[in-house]
């Protein structure tokens, strides 16, 4: 592990207020001027202020349910891969080697007449053992084979780092069973969005059931349909889910069978092909108990139509057209409101991306990502943290001890800039020219043997869990570490050619993000080495909690949607993130000036570039069934709303002379400071 030292002085980050070597990728020095609408006062709807024009003519793709700067990013990250793939493809790659697997993997699902000509019969011994099933124990089997294949099972079982004892893998049991996004979408009868959801998926049922052959299809829909709501009475919701310390229950295997009665678990495990283990960590102990008792009690017959109907839908992308469309009529159509499929091209290149991630990898930051890039983007990270450690420092309301610890979990740090130190070895992955399914099949079960394999051996902590291509970053709390892909770090995130203010702006309030996810409210569980511990005070997190509320309060008063407000407790972790980030970000930027004031660019000042750049980021648009999805499901707050965090921060008020009256206006004692 590669520890993180904090320096005591910030290091300048080396890009003049405006490049000489060259005009930057947006704009005079960053940012879209012509995209403002400046008949919006700032205090009223700075998003709008600063975005409208643009948003006002932003038109979504047919392809997509949302479009905005991650969106275009993913675009041109995922066109640049295409390029990638295509020259693997043409250069043959001998028998083996990465280049061919990552041609023929990608060839064999674009090959549609192929697949078409199969039909459903690459699917079939699957449906054949599914129907062979006679008892409750081979059904547990069928479950544990449907999870070495990464495939839908009504409980669902993993390999992962322990919690608690983060320098060793464990088997870990979590809820799952569902083909709609969230129990909300089975149990909630008020909103007629759900409603339609629920009519609409007992007509995919039955359609890839009768697609399939099964006869009776209606009926058999609507019993599938009734199980999945009982699963779904059992599963917890999305909030209590967060919880890291009540999601951890560790149970010995030997109990497992008067814990969670109903399941053969011998069989279950022998299924996954996971050795014995003495315990399993199980998250969500009463939904695995529903769950259990379910599969005791609901008729075998049933059950056989579950696993059959799962693992068709599993299959669809690799099926003929008429799946792929009802697929697509389901989940992106009626759950995302997108008008049209994305070309079959895209498609390819996502699940080549997701089975050979690191195949590609390899060649994309050859290509598109200089180690000028990643040595800039280094030092933004060094002067984030040391932003963040100055500011733990001086944190009045946290206990001194506990403050101290605060500053070793981010001493201990380890960013990961770019791309991984050691590469995926994909050599025991099998690719075969023609067989899509079949490949498909075969990478989820190395991804599966990788996983296993981890048991019982050191934990590598370079293993990265996003590709070089990812759009998006992320924090690992057991792994204390923060990490940033290559694809991100562009305009508008991140451009050496911008001005250092909007730079600092964009992927420094996005640094900062995921810094202090780390001290969020799920976060500041994890000690300095990724253990769940509770190394707090009680006082500290009554002072903490106290400022947590007042976050969920105001996220909890935001409606994107009429009737639909965001849920103040989803989104707890990732609101006090933006809160934090842009924060910490906005005090590097001024750190990194040296005492010296930033110049004045096209009339704007840098305090107003800073906030620009971080409003710029988060242009984006979203129809509406996405919407209500992502308000449901997703912890983050909607991307359009996210800029009202400046409301918090004193230096946006005096930046663009913000007065009470104005709509986004909070007295000083209202504005929200948690770290």
């Amino acid at each position: 592990m590669r520890n993180f030292l904090i320096a005591a002085s910030l290091v300048a980050l080396s890009v003049p207020a405006l490049a000489a070597d060259g005009k930057p990728d947006i704009g005079r020095f960053g940012f879209d001027v012509a995209g403002m609408d400046t008949s919006v006062k700032p205090g009223d709807d700075f998003f709008a202020y600063s975005a409208g024009t643009y948003l006002k003519n932003l038109e979504i793709p047919a392809d997509k349910t949302s479009y905005g700067m991650f969106t275009k990013l993913r675009d041109l990250s995922q066109e640049r891969t295409r390029t990638i793939i295509e020259k693997a493809a043409a250069s043959g790659g001998a028998p083996g080697s990465e280049a061919q697997k990552v041609g023929d993997f990608f060839a064999s699902f674009m090959d549609e007449a192929a697949i078409e000509a199969k039909g459903i019969a690459p699917l079939k011994p699957d449906l054949d053992a599914i129907a062979a099933i006679d008892s409750k124990a081979g059904l547990a089997e069928a479950f544990g084979r449907n999870l070495k294949m990464s495939a839908p099972s009504p409980i669902a079982i993993g390999v992962g780092p322990d919690r608690k004892n983060p320098d060793r893998f464990v088997v870990q049991a979590f809820q799952s069973g569902l083909g709609l996004p969230d129990r909300d979408y089975y149990l909630d009868d008020k909103n007629p969005a759900f409603g339609n959801a629920r009519a609409r998926y007992k007509a995919y049922i039955a359609t890839l059931l009768g697609l399939a052959g099964y006869d009776n299809a209606a009926n058999r829909a609507e019993a599938i349909f009734a199980l999945e709501t009982a699963i779904a009475r059992t599963h917890w919701t999305r909030v209590e889910r967060r919880q890291a310390e009540k999601t951890y229950n560790p149970v010995a295997t030997a109990d497992l069978p008067t814990r969670f009665p109903g399941v053969d678990w011998t069989r279950l495990m022998a299924g996954t092909g996971i050795p014995a283990q003495p315990e399993m960590i199980v998250a969500t102990p009463s939904a695995i108990e529903g769950t259990a008792k379910l599969i005791d009690t609901i008729p075998l017959e049933i059950w056989r139509d579950y696993l059959a109907f799962h693992t068709i839908r599993d299959a669809a992308a690799f099926l003929p057209k008429a799946y792929v469309d009802a697929n697509f009529e389901m989940y992106s159509k009626t759950l995302g409101g997108q008008p049209e499929q994305q070309p079959r091209w895209k498609r390819g290149v996502d699940i080549t991306s997701s089975v050979l991630g690191e195949a590609l990898g390899k060649l994309y930051v050859t290509e598109y990502f200089p180690p000028a890039a990643k040595a800039k983007a280094d030092e933004l990270v060094k002067n984030i943290i040391a932003a963040m450690d100055t500011r733990l420092e001086n944190l009045a309301w946290m206990d001194a001890k506990t403050r101290a610890a605060a500053r070793e979990k981010l001493a201990a740090f380890t960013p990961k800039i770019g791309y991984p130190d050691t590469w995926t070895d994909y050599s025991a992955l099998e690719v075969v020219r023609g067989d899509a399914l079949g490949n498909a099949r075969r990478a989820a079960l190395f991804d599966h043997d990788r996983d296993i394999a981890k048991l019982g051996k050191p934990v590598d902590r370079s293993e990265w869990f996003m590709t070089p291509m990812t759009v998006n970053a992320y924090a690992n709390p057991t792994w204390n570490e923060i990490v940033f892909p290559a694809a991100i770090l562009q305009a508008p995130f991140f451009d050496p050619k911008a001005d250092d203010a909007i730079n600092y702006g964009a992927i420094g309030a996005v640094i900062g993000h995921e810094i202090t996810h780390h001290f969020d409210d799920q976060g500041r569980k994890y000690d300095k080495t990724g253990r769940l511990a509770d190394w707090w005070t009680e006082e500290d997190v009554k002072r903490f909690k106290a400022q947590t509320d007042k976050v969920v309060a105001q996220y909890g008063a935001y409606e994107p949607v009429p009737g639909k407000k965001v849920n103040g407790e989803l989104t707890l972790g990732e609101n006090i993130a933006d809160l934090a980030g842009i924060t910490i970000a906005y005090d590097a930027w001024k750190r990194s000036l040296g005492g010296k004031e930033a110049p004045v660019i096209d009339g704007f000042t840098g305090e107003q570039r800073f906030f620009l750049g971080f409003s710029q980021v988060w242009r984006q648009k979203y129809r509406q069934a996405a919407l209500m999805q992502q308000l449901v499901t997703d912890p983050h707050t909607p991307g359009h709303f996210r800029p009202y965090v400046v409301r918090n921060i004193d230096a946006w008020y005096d930046a663009f002379k913000v007065k009470p009256g104005e709509k986004l206006y909070l007295s000083p004692e209202e504005r929200i400071k948690v770290w």
